[in-house]
């Protein structure tokens, strides 16, 4: 199963693609947002499309104690959003310190400070859906957006 991991950002969007067999997930694209939460959403689809992907991986902000804050709401909110506009199952999962291993792993390939903000969301958004991959089960588990599941026939071979 292909999906998109995506790493919603005030800024950006970061976007990875997992691979066909729904194993390996790969930075992919980052999404400039332009004070257009529609026309990014339209964006999003627009790549979800070409990569033909039956499903979306966004990232859920938790605090450090695991809580739901605002900013997990928001993301919430907008993962909801991001099924109606694709029309795709959408899926959360928890980002906590992604980020910080983004920066960590691009500062270990000595890219300087300018060339790791070009792709540090695109690479976080990997981070979030290959822990997404790693973690599931091999039946799809059920979508925790409402009105989005995965559909049960396309279970992962293993």
């Amino acid at each position: 199963m292909r999906l998109l991991g995506l790493d919603l950002g005030s800024k950006r969007i970061g976007v990875a693609l997992s691979d066909s067999g729904g194993t390996v997930a790969t930075p992919y694209e980052v999404v400039q947002r332009c004070g257009d939460r529609p026309r990014d959403h339209r964006a999003i689809k627009a790549l979800a499309d070409e990569a033909g992907v039956e499903g979306l991986v966004v990232g859920l902000p938790l605090s450090l104690d695991g809580s739901v804050g605002p900013a997990a709401r928001a993301a919430l909110a907008e993962a909801a959003e991001l099924g109606a506009a694709t029309g795709l199952p959408v899926e959360t999962y928890d980002e906590r310190l992604t980020t910080v291993t983004a920066e960590r792993s691009l500062m270990a390939q000595n890219l300087d400070a300018k060339a790791r903000r070009k792709v540090v969301d695109k690479v976080a958004a990997a981070v979030i859906l290959q822990a997404w991959l790693d973690s599931r089960p091999t039946t799809p588990p059920q979508s925790n957006v409402p009105d989005r599941t995965f559909p049960a026939s396309q279970d992962r071979q293993d």
